[in-house]
């Protein structure tokens, strides 16, 4: 299970030793504690503890750590305790995750009248009718080519983000970090914050202890049964689906994935938690490739705060950096990273690093902005005494931004476009033809008529394409009669079946010149004058 080891230790992800990337060597236990409390505090600034503290994944750990012919290729999993921060990318993070949630759970309840006969939920996936309802848009199964263009927009989208700053999907809006999150503030709300969380899984086991870790494992249960429970409600209209969980006459398949969907949200998001980004997430392999130098990425800006180390009152800046190894920014990871170990594929930039750094040169009497959102151009040329602006426009940018309309234009028009009116035509394969008893020849045909409109459409049914000279032929509808005398109602937002036989006399069928004759079904709408046509062949005995 991902929540109880690592994958590779050579992967690029590793744990520092307690005195930075170049400290001493240290047991193994050591180098993959998360946390332990200083018997005696160390203070890093005036007022300020350094936090003892080793980033779970760090750089200096794959380097250090290679495995050898008798040590094991997996990593123990190491509990990662964030600690709670208070600023602006923090206020950000917690609006996003309240936004996220609030439109989660309440999308389905959400009503959105389509008239009558038809489902009323503003959302919802019919499978059992094979349809989309997005608000005023339908989706049929035979338009599923929308959500595929969907699906590349929000991929062009993603790009263009991460291209500009980076993995901000990842570190504000995505499912996984955004019920983390959640589940990291149920636990703090019930366990205390990071150092008595520590203490606690340290403690022996006493009944407080248990009460503690109960409480808070029984209530991630509960947000993912709320979880998986909406998720549920987005197949079937919410209202009636939730009084049928709850009385048992809801189908068997609802409470199926209920559970499943409960047992995967309480893993992923209470236990899992970092290794679902680390090792399951494809994304911060590929997303390598999607920035560049002028991308803004939260880093840590070396120049300025190397060489680093604790400030003592009364001390000169000078010749010295801002930095003063507090390890506030590790502390307050989630994904157990140093930033100041440079790019890593582990960070998802959620930048409550910044808000920690800058809390902390707050107090110190320094500018802000040690670790910011930067480029590495810049960084490189502050190297120099220069800096570089960010440069929004370059060429994959504005690639994305060139694509993102055209992929949107071409849905529009092909959605203004649509046919509302979809006749698809099957001819029998087995009998080709049936000889009938005057001499004449029958074809038999599948007729679907499929209404998108929300109001019931009466339509008549012709034939068009036989030469002149083979005659009118004769057109039946089984159970309806004659065509030609009949008018087919269809209802809204339905697919009617028609069981057609189409006859030619004897007569007729000599005047044709092949046994293959190209025919035109022909259904048109008999209130607007709308007209569908779809083309088959009738066959007949070779001339």
């Amino acid at each position: 299970m991902c929540c109880c080891s690592g994958l590779l230790i050579g992967a690029d992800m590793s744990v520092s030793s307690h005195n930075g990337p170049q400290g001493s060597d240290t047991s193994a236990i050591d180098r993959f504690i998360v946390a332990k409390s200083d018997s005696a505090s160390i203070e890093a600034a005036p007022g300020i503890e350094r936090a003892n503290v080793a980033a779970v994944n760090s750089k200096a750990k794959a380097k250090s750590d290679k495995p050898s012919d008798d040590s094991s290729l997996y990593a123990e999993h190491t509990k990662i305790h964030p600690k709670r921060v208070y600023g602006m990318f923090r206020n950000i993070k917690w609006a996003v995750m309240i936004v996220a949630l609030v439109v989660y759970y309440g999308l389905p309840w959400l009503r959105w009248n389509r008239g009558p006969a038809l489902p009323d939920q503003a959302v919802l996936f019919d499978f059992e009718n094979q349809r989309l309802f997005f608000g005023p848009l339908e989706i049929w199964a035979q338009e599923f080519y929308y959500v595929t263009g969907i699906l590349v927009l929000a991929s062009l989208s993603l790009f263009l983000v991460t291209a500009l700053a980076g993995r901000v999907w990842c570190g504000y809006a995505c499912p996984q970090t955004v019920w983390t999150d959640l589940f990291v503030w149920v636990e703090r709300f019930v366990q205390g914050d990071r150092n008595q969380r520590i203490k606690l899984e340290k403690a022996p086991w006493t009944f407080d202890k248990f009460r503690k870790i109960a409480l808070t494992h029984f209530t991630w249960l509960l947000i993912s049964a709320a979880t998986g429970g909406a998720l549920v409600f987005y197949f079937r209209d919410a209202p009636t689906l939730f009084v049928e969980m709850f009385s048992g006459t809801a189908p068997s398949i609802a409470y199926v994935f209920l559970i499943v969907f409960t047992v995967t949200t309480y893993l992923l998001g209470g236990l899992a938690r970092e290794q679902v980004c680390i090792y399951m997430c494809p994304w911060p392999r590929i997303q390598g490739a999607m920035f560049d130098d002028h991308s803004l990425l939260v880093s840590y800006r070396p120049l300025r705060g190397e060489p680093r180390g604790a400030h003592k009152k009364g001390d000169s800046w000078d010749g010295r950096g801002d930095c003063i190894d507090c390890k506030q920014c590790v502390v307050v990871c989630p994904m157990g990273i140093d930033i100041r170990e440079g790019p890593q594929l582990a960070c998802i930039q959620c930048a409550l690093c910044i808000d920690a750094c800058d809390a902390i040169m707050d107090k110190v009497g320094r500018p802000r902005g040690l670790i910011a959102y930067d480029t590495f151009e810049n960084l490189e040329a502050a190297k120099t005494g220069g800096t570089v602006p960010v440069q929004w426009l370059r060429p994959r940018t504005i690639l994305y931004m060139v694509l993102i309309p055209i992929v949107l234009g071409l849905m529009t028009y092909g959605w203004v476009n649509r046919a509302v009116l979809e006749v698809n035509v099957l001819r029998d394969r087995n009998p080709l033809f049936v000889n009938l008893s005057d001499g004449g020849v029958r074809n038999g045909y599948d007729v679907k008529v499929l209404n998108k409109r929300h109001d019931t459409r009466r339509v008549a049914v012709s034939v068009e394409g036989l030469p002149a000279r083979a005659g009118a032929p004769t057109v039946e509808i089984v159970g309806l009669g004659p065509a030609a005398a009949q008018a087919i109602d269809v209802a809204p937002d339905n697919l009617r079946a028609l069981r057609v036989y189409i006859s030619l006399p004897a007569a007729g069928i000599t005047a044709l010149a092949s046994d293959v004759t190209p025919i035109t079904v022909v259904v048109k709408d008999l209130g607007d004058g709308t007209v569908t046509r779809r083309t088959s062949n009738f066959r007949s005995p070779r001339p």
